[in-house]
């Protein structure tokens, strides 16, 4: 029997609509209700699979265009501004995976809200963690009010994918990468929910952190952006604050700017000059308030960026083209902590008292006793760590994943097409701290020294040459740059440039030791140091002999410590 058309979009509940408000909808359920929507509305939605996951599930993308046009070549060359709504990274906060099937479903059926999105285009991801979607229990969330089931935050592997946008360990992100390379959005919203202090708002945002993304983007953000859509989310209902995240404990001794590095997704599109936000409800307010003030968080941002969108796609142009000629790169940026602003917060009275549990002082918030007053808002981020941009680096071929990662995000690179000697500057990695435990499956360099040297290098017929004058200098920057916050070194591509290979036999280094302070001045000076500032291990046979052989000329691997990423000057 054929099935009936659908002439009304009571029709078309969504799960979350047709129950009692504080469910979410089933991956099945939320694929098939797209499908049917495509079926039916095949000029206003495009609705397909993309990928696979790490589980082998499908991953969907989902494009809404008031005209019909869906081709990303035309969108691209008739220059329309693109809108990126990304939902389900978190399973577990599902209030964007249920308010983007009612947003794409009202589209279909009400033209006054299609044609609001004039030439704009709605590209967007129905849900990204699909392997924890389908892990669906009630047991994950302590701090969390409903709803009733949810998904897992972490995916097939065990992996957060708000933390591997430069990692790629899983196909999920690879598929961001490219996606995000493919269509270069203008705007991104990525849906979450929050952990943390208790207080009156329902809505938080995190925003790409505006000294972070810089120049003119970075000052439109926080100069115009940001101050219109706390002012439009306020006319809806839904108050809006910055991300609670305190500086001290509770948000009554000020909040901080979250500093979204490269690892989360508004800032893994900052390297990409997208101007990203990362909404976070809070987890005590009831499940429907959370999805309503989902909506119209989305609702408000698209609006701003078709209305905005060719200033912003101006600025990014600019942007792009100014970084070809970059003579200065940030790689790391810190707090400003003498310098705050202030915002008007609506917080609850933080309570301190002895613990039912054990012997300590536990926090509670009462929310009989709310307090609304300003507090310090620390959201000036100036850059810590600079570079001085090369004209192009020289990536070797060996470190194919790094290579693989600048290909999947648009980076130009080129082939060297003979051995050729080159001249060209290179990092000596001096000192490294890495974390005690696995971070998201890698072992974190969390500090990270090093020292700019030069030298004579024979480049292999293979290996590949990254110019900086390029669109997307921005993200090899950030990536082959070893200092930055989130570089592929720092993630551990390259560890094995940590490890010496050959070893020495006490007994026989001894007398070559000797032999080496004899004739090594420069060695020598640095042992004498050593023994200096470090008299206890001068009775440490280990650490007296591996300290000249480490050091020493006569012995050196010229390959140990030292960056394999070169720059040409």
């Amino acid at each position: 029997m054929q099935k009936p058309e659908i002439q009304t979009m009571q029709e078309m509940l969504t799960p979350y609509e047709k129950g009692n408000k504080n469910q979410t909808t089933l991956w099945t359920e939320c694929i098939a209700f797209y499908e049917e929507l495509a079926r039916r509305f095949p000029k206003i939605l495009k609705f397909e699979q993309a990928a696979v996951s790490d589980g082998g599930i499908p991953l969907h993308v989902g494009v809404v265009s008031a005209d019909g046009v869906f081709d990303r070549e035309t969108i691209k060359r008739e220059g329309r501004t693109v809108f990126f709504n990304n939902n389900g990274i978190h399973p577990g906060e599902p209030e964007g995976i249920d308010s983007c099937m009612a947003t794409v479903r009202d589209m279909c059926f009400n033209p006054e809200l299609l044609a609001s999105l004039g030439k704009t285009v709605l590209l967007f991801v129905p849900i990204y963690n699909v392997d924890g979607c389908l892990n669906r229990q009630n047991t994950s969330r302590a701090n969390q009010d409903g709803p009733e089931m949810f998904g897992f935050r972490g995916n097939s592997r065990h992996l957060d994918l708000n933390r591997d946008f430069v990692k790629c360990d899983t196909l999920n992100a690879k598929f961001f990468n490219q996606l995000v390379t493919a269509w270069d959005p203008d705007v991104m919203v990525d849906t979450h929910t929050s952990n943390g202090a208790d207080y009156s708002y329902t809505m938080t945002l995190i925003h790409t952190q505006c000294d972070k993304l810089g120049g003119e983007l970075g000052e439109f953000l926080r100069d115009t952006m940001l101050p219109q859509i706390y002012e439009d989310m306020a006319a809806a209902g839904w108050p809006t604050c910055p991300y609670v995240n305190p500086v001290v404990e509770t948000p009554d001794d000020g909040i901080a700017d979250f500093l979204e590095t490269a690892r989360f997704s508004t800032g893994f599109t900052a390297l990409h000059n997208i101007i990203g936000f990362m909404p976070e409800t809070h987890m005590l307010k009831p499940y429907a308030d959370r999805y309503e003030s989902m909506r119209a968080l989305v609702d408000t941002v698209r609006n701003f960026t078709v209305k905005h969108g060719e200033q912003i796609k101006a600025m990014r142009a600019a942007t792009k083209a100014a970084q070809r000629k970059q003579k200065e790169w940030a790689v790391t940026w810190r707090m400003d902590e003498e310098n705050p602003d202030t915002f008007h917060f609506k917080g609850y009275e933080a309570q301190r008292s002895p613990s039912k549990l054990g012997d300590y002082i536990r926090l509670s918030y009462d929310r009989s006793k709310p307090w609304s007053r300003d507090i310090k808002w620390f959201n000036r981020f100036p850059a810590d760590t600079v570079v001085k941009a090369p004209k192009a680096y020289v990536v070797p071929q060996q470190w194919r994943e790094a290579v693989e990662r600048l290909q999947w995000n648009g980076v130009q690179m080129t082939r060297i097409e003979a051995p050729t000697t080159v001249q060209a500057q290179y990092y000596h990695i001096s000192n490294v701290v890495s974390r005690p435990t696995a971070y998201e499956g890698h072992m974190f360099h969390d500090e990270v020294e090093v020292e700019k040297r030069e030298g004579t290098f024979e480049l292999s017929a293979g290996d590949w040459y990254v110019s900086l004058d390029q669109d997307n200098a921005r993200y090899a920057v950030e990536t082959l740059e070893p200092q930055g916050h989130d570089s592929f070194f720092r993630w551990g591509f390259f560890n094995s440039v940590l490890e010496r290979k050959e070893n020495i036999s006490d007994y026989v280094f001894e007398d070559l030791a000797a032999d080496i302070l004899a004739t090594e001045p420069e060695t020598k000076a640095l042992f004498e140091n050593w023994k200096a500032a470090n008299p206890a291990l001068v009775k440490d046979k280990d650490a007296v002999l591996h300290f000249i052989f480490h050091n020493c000329q006569r012995q050196r691997e010229p390959e140990w410590r030292r960056y394999p990423v070169l720059s040409i000057v």
